[in-house]
């Protein structure tokens, strides 16, 4: 269903009406979305994902009129808010109306998931159904993230009663997830948004092990393709991939997240270059040092957890 369709939105409005999935584009990574109010629903979408249960989703909406209709926003998520929403920020707040994001997809937790997507196709079928949509990734869990319509729809899209094709995705990685826990800004998971840009707004933000299970993506092995990946490789060895950063690679098991060294063209290839990777069955995955400031933090992030470890 391309997002040129005028009756896409409308289409995908009644399949979340009526319990069922859809593929949805943000600016982040495409989402597989359900009603996040209904528990039948969000069953179905952690069995489409095979994700385990116990690892939150993010409630999608519109705005922050919608997102107090959810839960109260203690006055630090409110400034977050008004400063970066619609964007690819995650505010982790406690809880409210336990009604409108139902304690399956809080994976019981006291505490909700929000965030406002900036792409236009994400706003208008969050508009158009009235309240929260949980979409996390559209990938099989423990997958990378899908950064194109054909990259979701391979991975869930048989699960879907109906599909947005949104173009590719703009950031290209996850949302940074930040938890406000009384009057303190705590980082569960680096992502699009960078910490610098954040602490502009609430000062240092504190670590958050402590609260790490508050935050989806945060399993060891995650974003994972069938190959093994090693990090930090200045020399492939012979039948690996090598994904380099700045470097100039030839051959036909050679990808360049950014040949000129930028860390927001990485970000947006990242998942798309290690899929396409992983399709020539190389003996492993080698990516080149990336740096780790900036939205370095959130690609180093995700391939630690493409490895299979946490640094």
């Amino acid at each position: 269903m391309s997002g040129n369709d005028p009756d896409a939105v409308a289409r995908a409005v009644r399949a979340l009406r009526d319990g069922a999935l859809v593929i949805l584009p943000t600016e982040t990574v495409y989402g597989l979305a359900a009603d996040a109010a209904n528990p039948d629903a969000i069953a179905r979408l952690y069995e489409a994902k095979g994700r385990p249960r116990f690892n939150p989703l993010i409630a999608h909406v519109a705005d922050r009129a919608m997102a107090e209709r959810v839960a109260a926003l203690p006055p630090l998520a409110a400034r977050l808010a008004d400063a970066f929403w619609p964007g690819p920020l995650t505010l982790v707040v406690p809880n409210g109306d336990g009604e409108a994001v139902c304690d399956l997809a809080r994976a019981g937790l006291d505490t909700v998931a929000l965030r406002a997507p900036a792409h236009p196709l994400a706003q208008a079928v969050i508009a158009g159904f009235g309240r929260p949509v949980c979409a996390p990734s559209a990938n099989r869990s423990g997958r990378p993230s899908p950064t194109t319509y054909a990259d979701a729809m391979e991975e869930t899209g048989p699960s879907a009663a109906a599909a947005l094709d949104g173009g590719p995705c703009a950031v290209g990685v996850e949302s940074t997830v930040v938890a406000i826990i009384g009057d303190e800004a705590r980082l569960l998971r680096p992502g699009g948004l960078e910490r610098s840009v954040i602490e502009a707004v609430t000062g240092q933000l504190a670590a958050g092990p402590e609260d790490a299970h508050r935050s989806p993506g945060r399993l060891a092995s995650h974003y994972a393709p069938n190959a093994p990946v090693r990090l930090d490789v200045e020399t492939p060895r012979e039948g690996e991939a090598w994904l380099t950063f700045g470097i100039r690679a030839d051959g036909p098991l050679a990808f360049n997240l950014s040949p000129a060294g930028d860390l927001r063209e990485a970000a947006t290839n990242l998942f798309a270059l290690l899929r396409a990777a992983d399709r020539l069955n190389p003996s492993a995955i080698a990516v080149s040092p990336i740096p780790d400031h900036d939205l370095g933090e959130a690609i180093n992030d995700r391939l630690k957890r493409a490895a299979g470890f946490v640094g």
